[in-house]
């Protein structure tokens, strides 16, 4: 199960940096995560300050 970054995200980026596999980009609204690069580990998770990352359901 990959995660997802939700609308809270503020795009400040620090979580795009800390993703082992680099599965992060900047979208058009806020950043995603490519589902198919994911390994779940939740790193960006720990580092996000307003806790916008979460394991998808």
């Amino acid at each position: 199960m990959a995660h997802i970054i939700n609308d809270q995200c503020i795009s400040c980026g620090a979580c795009e940096g800390e993703c082992p596999v680099n599965a992060i980009s900047e979208g058009e609204n806020h950043y995603v995560i490519d589902q198919e690069l994911c390994i779940d580990c939740g790193t960006c998770a720990g580092v996000c300050p307003v806790e916008a990352p979460k394991p998808q359901d």
